[in-house]
Order: structure tokens, then C-alpha cells, then sequence
């Protein structure tokens, strides 16, 4: 199947239940967000795509070898880390991210991927540590967490400025000056989640790629739930660290993102209060994406995500709720001529005068793009 990263956006691609986002900062500059590389045959059905044959072939060569600025693990369950061993072998990274709680984990909790992302991250930080600073292309690493990290014996002598503290921006991929192209604000982990769930250790952050005067924002959050999302939202000084045109629904379209009972049971409070928070800080345009299966109709109790009743939350704050994997092609968000350009989407992308159409019975078929100035 034919398809082109864009010229600058993020591509977010079918892999079933599991995050796979490519960002697009230029021709040469890439950033992945999680991996979950899928193998299939010809004869399979399955829409789901192998990232990884899919990265090798579109990525800038550098050397003769694919090219990867940045690799971004927001944490190490194998729906974000598949493949990354492969990825490894057949793609050139430059730098990775992460945050500390890979370090945090026994072996025997990991998938093989994880170990080897782990024996990786450790690889680079120790080659950091020896060069007092910058290592070089294929060595660097980034660190997200709290100045404590930096007591550990493991980063004994770790140079602070390759640790990024929650709060702050980063406009560096693999030390290439990316501001006025790309900005990334790190929402979380916070300074107390180390302890606690895997999920709620993620890298969460807001992705904003520019072109001239337009912006395009996008929510990053792993599988972050309900109590670490709310503090995000609670905490988060300035609004604008917030906004959003691209929302990925965190843990895959999950109900614990919005549904949470607090002390007196009260779950539906909780989901309007976040739901409201997320609605407010949306922009226009906007999607709501859910990297992930179909979303069935109904959910029994227990079931795992995609859960419906995030889905009709979701479609209350969106111009259009979108599935990878119902869709044919990857979901491209792209910033083209100072435009926001959603396009290989379903028809829930059209303008109004073609949806208008489409309730007509217009026999014209529906266009790729809709695009915002």
C-alpha cells in the first residue's frame, strides 16, 4: 500500500490495542512515540501494519541507514515497546527518551523487548556519564523524572542537562535546534509516581509542531488514568500547555481515563469534571484518536480497552472521534501551507458542504482532506 510521511505532522498507525505515533518535524528529523510492530502475512487480513518495514522505508537515510532523531518510550508495556529490539537493529537512533522507571523494573516484569530497550538506556546513559556530557548521535539519551534520579548510583555523575524535569519544554532532537518547528512539554511522570502503577509512570507531554503563524497541538499521555490526568489538568499553569488539536485517547480509548469513583462512589462526577477539563482546552480544529481495535458498542464488565463509554464521552468534545484500525491508512494530522490538514480518515472528515451532500445522496465519493486555515 502507498503511502508518504507528510511534510510535517504526526502519523498515528494501525497496530491494533498499542501506541505507535510517528512525529514528522521535517525531512530529516523524526521523532517515534512507542512501538508496537505487528508481523503479518499476505494472506492475513488484519489492517494492522508492521511499523517497523513501514519506518525503514520512509525515514531520511543518513549513512545509508534509516534515520531516527528521537525514540520516545512513554513506558515499558510490550503494546509500546514490540519491536523495538528489531527497530534496533535496522534503524539509526539517535537519542532516546525516557523516564525512570524502566531502570525501576525487575527483569522477570518485562517483555524481551523492555529488557532490551532497558540494557539500551543503560548502554547510553553509561556512555553519557563517561563523556561528561555529550556522547554523540547513537548514544545520547534523555531522562524524565525529578532531581533525586540523579542520587541513584546509576546516574551518579549524570549530566543535569540531559535530565528533563515535568514542566518544562524540550525544542532539542538529538541536539538539532528544533524551535520554531517543534516544542515538547513534559506533563508527567510527577516527582511521586515512581512507586506506583506502570501506567501511571507514562511520559505524558504536548507535542506542538509550527509552520509560519499556524500551530498544530497534540496530547501525548501513554496510559496516564483518571488521578494523574486530573493533577495534569489541575496543575498545568499555563492553558496553552494544554491545548490541543490531536488528542491520542490515553491506554487505547480506556473508561479509567475519565471514569474514576472517588471516596463516596461518585463516578459520574469525576467523569464530567475531566471531561469538561479535556473540552476546554480543545481547539479548532480538532480529533479525538484512539489507537486501538474497534470500539465495540457495549462493554461486559472486566472487558480491556477500547471501552464504549469512553468512546461517547469522547465524541461529546470532538469534530470527529477516529479509530486506526478503521480506518485504511494511518491517521495523519499535518501542518501544510499554514493549514491543519486531517486527511486518509474516514468520511467524518469532510467539509460541511460535502457532508451536506453525503445527507442528500450525493453519488460524488468523499474526499481525503479537510483542511483548516
Amino acid at each position: 500500500m502507498s503511502f508518504d510521511l507528510p511534510k510535517r505532522g504526526l502519523v498515528f498507525w494501525p497496530v491494533g490495542n498499542g501506541d505507535s505515533t510517528t512525529i514528522v518535524v521535517d525531512s530529516e528529523i523524526c521523532l517515534q512515540v512507542d512501538l508496537n510492530h505487528l508481523e503479518k502475512s499476505e494472506e492475513n487480513d488484519d489492517a494492522s501494519w508492521a511499523i517497523i518495514d513501514e519506518l525503514a522505508d520512509r525515514l531520511p537515510s543518513v549513512d545509508g541507514r534509516p534515520y531516527l532523531a528521537a525514540f520516545a518510550l512513554t513506558h515499558p508495556d510490550q503494546d509500546h515497546c514490540r519491536g523495538f529490539a528489531e527497530l534496533l537493529d535496522r534503524v539509526d537512533i539517535g537519542e532516546l527518551w525516557f523516564t525512570p522507571r524502566v531502570f525501576l523494573e525487575y527483569n522477570e516484569d518485562l517483555c524481551d523487548d523492555a529488557e532490551e530497550f532497558k540494557k539500551e538506556a543503560e548502554r547510553r546513559v553509561k556512555e553519557t556519564i563517561k563523556a561528561g556530557g555529550d556522547p554523540g548521535t547513537g548514544n545520547r539519551v534523555r531522562v524524565f523524572g525529578y532531581s533525586e534520579l540523579l542520587e541513584e548510583d546509576d546516574f551518579e555523575d549524570f549530566p543535569e542537562d540531559r535530565l528533563t524535569v515535568p514542566g518544562n519544554e524540550i525544542t532539542l532532537i538529538d541536539e538539532e535546534d528544533v524551535s520554531g518547528e517543534f516544542r515538547a512539554f513534559i506533563h508527567a511522570p510527577f516527582k511521586d509516581d515512581d512507586a506506583g502503577d506502570r501506567n501511571d509512570t507514562s511520559l505524558g507531554m504536548q507535542v506542538t509542531l509550527y509552520d509560519g503563524d499556524q500551530e498544530l497541538c497534540a496530547l501525548l499521555f501513554g496510559d496516564l488514568s483518571y488521578p494523574i490526568l486530573q493533577r495534569i489538568f489541575e496543575h498545568t499553569e499555563e492553558a496553552d500547555d494544554l491545548a490541543w488539536n490531536v488528542l491520542l485517547a490515553p491506554h487505547h480509548c480506556s473508561k479509567a481515563a475519565m471514569y474514576w469513583k472517588d471516596e463516596n462512589d461518585d463516578e459520574e462526577k469525576l467523569k464530567k469534571h475531566i471531561v469538561e477539563e479535556m473540552d476546554e482546552a480543545s481547539l479548532e480544529p480538532n480529533r479525538v484518536v484512539s489507537s486501538s481495535n474497534s470500539v465495540p458498542s457495549s462493554n461486559k464488565s472486566g472487558d480491556n480497552p477500547p471501552h464504549a463509554k469512553a468512546k461517547t464521552q469522547y465524541e461529546k468534545i470532538t469534530d470527529s472521534f477516529l479509530c486506526t484500525m478503521d480506518q485504511d491508512e494511518p491517521v495523519v494530522a499535518e501542518l501544510d501551507d499554514e493549514k491543519i490538514v486531517f486527511t486518509r480518515t474516514a468520511a467524518a472528515t469532510l467539509s460541511a458542504t460535502q457532508a451536506a451532500d453525503v445527507a442528500q445522496g450525493s453519488s460524488e465519493p468523499p474526499a481525503d482532506a479537510h483542511t483548516y486555515g
